[in-house]
């Protein structure tokens, strides 16, 4: 289980543990700032766009789609954060890296720490794999329609007439539980 692996620096196991409950996009995760997480509301709003880190390429990314996108926390990755909050909080980043805190981690950190707890990145599981593992899940388990977990996945609907009537449709309550059920899940 990767929630029982102890070796390598805290913040690169929590980085891991984070990918693994929220499935977000590794650029999302390396280049998060404090101010887009609401511990209060419990969500984290991934920009469209964010100020760009000086001399790190792709920095300026915010949501792959270019729409800013929530993403519930679940109480698991609630718990996860306030971790990553004692080590970084007083940072900007969440996930600095380890020679420059004014700089996120490695693009190639989470797959690395994968890869030292044994696992082929290759072949078995890479952080972008969580992405998929976790939509196969959510809908085969088919508690919540496909749009929603589409929309959790921050996919853009394809169909362009179909995307003009649903692209304003959020599905934030149906998103809060199935990222609980995701978390729980896990745990089990």
């Amino acid at each position: 289980r990767i929630g029982d692996y102890q070796q390598g620096r805290q913040l690169t196991r929590l980085a891991v543990m984070l990918t693994l409950h929220l499935f977000i996009r590794s650029s999302e995760l390396r280049f998060a700032r404090w101010n887009d997480i609401d511990f209060r509301h419990k969500i984290w709003t991934i920009p469209a766009t964010r100020e760009a880190i000086d001399k790190v390429r792709f920095s300026g990314r915010g949501a792959k789609m270019r729409t800013p996108h929530i993403v519930p926390l679940s109480r698991q990755a609630i718990a996860i954060l306030k971790q990553i909050h004692e080590i970084s909080g007083h940072l900007e980043l969440v996930f600095p890296g380890d020679h420059n805190p004014y700089k996120p981690m490695s693009e190639n950190t989470v797959n690395r720490a994968l890869r030292l707890m044994g696992h082929d990145t290759k072949a078995d599981v890479c952080g972008h794999g969580f992405r998929a593992m976790a939509c196969s899940a959510l809908v085969e388990s088919e508690l919540w329609s496909r749009d929603a977990v589409e929309r959790q996945m921050s996919h853009q609907e394809r169909n362009s007439v179909r995307a003009a009537y649903i692209h304003k449709a959020e599905h934030l309550d149906a998103r809060k539980a199935m990222m609980q059920w995701w978390s729980d899940y896990l745990d089990s």
